[in-house]
């Protein structure tokens, strides 16, 4: 018997509706000379323009929306390391909720002190002694407060998903053939949503997850057929997808859906960066470089149709944005 996944296409269109009108949506962009580095058609779905710079805002709305009476009263608590924060914060500013979040105390200091100018109160850990999860749990107990995943929940991965049918649309309306869609990943709720929304209309598109290689546990995982983990001391200038292991609920949609999964080195991850500031004129975030780099250096394999990019974030600390950038 089949398992039955954690969303469908329908929670992704429930999860559009409900955020029709606050989330933005993003541009889909073309460059000819990205397109003529790559080989063929690039679509770049910006998700940095997105509020709080980031596409984690339309998860932490879809999730925050649905919290009502008491349980509204009583606010949310989450973790993360810093974009998650920032939509949870501004999701609950929009809806009149209290939010805590627990945030690692070597998150970059932009993310932190956006989570806090967004009305929400955070809490530094060390993530090399501490669990997140372990001190968010107790902060929600002890309130009585709603626990906000930062990708492991059903709303929060349907949330993620719009992004899938604004891609549908917009290639549609630029006059492509969706290939294939490339996406970071950290603990897989971004691509989880998109390849579940996709794969509804357009079942022969290819997804493909993109990590660093350090934090390769999606793409092992997928390999393997179980749940692996990073292993202990890894490090990158990803800060935003550094999840321990793939979640339980986004894997098995993963698994059933992905392709496969790519992975790229942190100086690649620059490359792109820089490539993106020179020639596209856009401000990206390591972590949300990750697709944008695999494509750049022909990871990906060979598409017959157009290949959508999505850039995840351009949440990053300005000095080392220009340390990057000055190679």
């Amino acid at each position: 018997m089949k398992a039955q996944l954690a969303i469908s296409a329908a929670d992704v269109h429930s999860a559009a509706a409900l955020i029709a009108g606050v989330a933005v949506r993003t541009p889909l962009l073309e460059y000819s000379a990205l397109n003529e580095r790559v080989g063929g058609r690039v679509l770049v779905k910006f998700e940095g323009a997105q509020r709080t710079g980031s596409f984690k805002f339309r998860g932490a709305y879809n999730r925050l929306a649905r919290i009502k009476g008491d349980a509204k009263a009583a606010g949310i608590v989450a973790w993360s390391s810093g974009n998650h924060a920032q939509g949870v914060a501004a999701a609950a500013g929009l809806l009149a909720m209290p939010a805590t979040v627990v945030m690692p105390a070597d998150a970059p200091a932009m993310k932190i002190a956006n989570t806090r100018a967004l009305g929400a109160e955070v809490v530094l850990y060390d993530r090399a002694t501490e669990s997140r999860e372990d001190i968010a749990r107790a902060l929600a107990a002890k309130r009585g407060a709603v626990l906000v995943p930062s990708f492991d929940d059903p709303f929060i991965i349907a949330g993620q998903g719009t992004i899938g049918i604004e891609i549908l649309e917009q290639v549609r309306d630029a006059g492509a053939q969706l290939g294939q869609v490339l996406v970071c990943c950290g603990g897989g709720g971004l691509v989880a949503g998109i390849a579940t929304a996709i794969k509804e209309s357009s079942p022969a598109a290819e997804i493909f997850c993109v990590e660093p290689e350090a934090f390769d546990d999606t793409a092992r995982s997928l390999a393997s057929g179980r749940r692996e983990s990073v292993a202990k001391g890894a490090v990158s200038i990803c800060d935003a997808l550094q999840a321990p292991s793939p979640g339980e609920l986004t894997l098995p949609i993963n698994r059933a859906l992905l392709s496969g999964g790519l992975v790229v080195s942190d100086e690649q991850v620059r490359a792109a960066m820089r490539f993106a500031f020179a020639t596209m004129k856009l401000v990206i975030e390591p972590g949300g470089a990750v697709a944008l780099a695999a494509a750049l250096h022909g990871l990906a394999p060979p598409s017959r149709g157009a290949t959508v990019v999505v850039v995840s974030g351009a949440n990053v600390d300005a000095d080392v944005y220009a340390s990057i950038i000055a190679g």
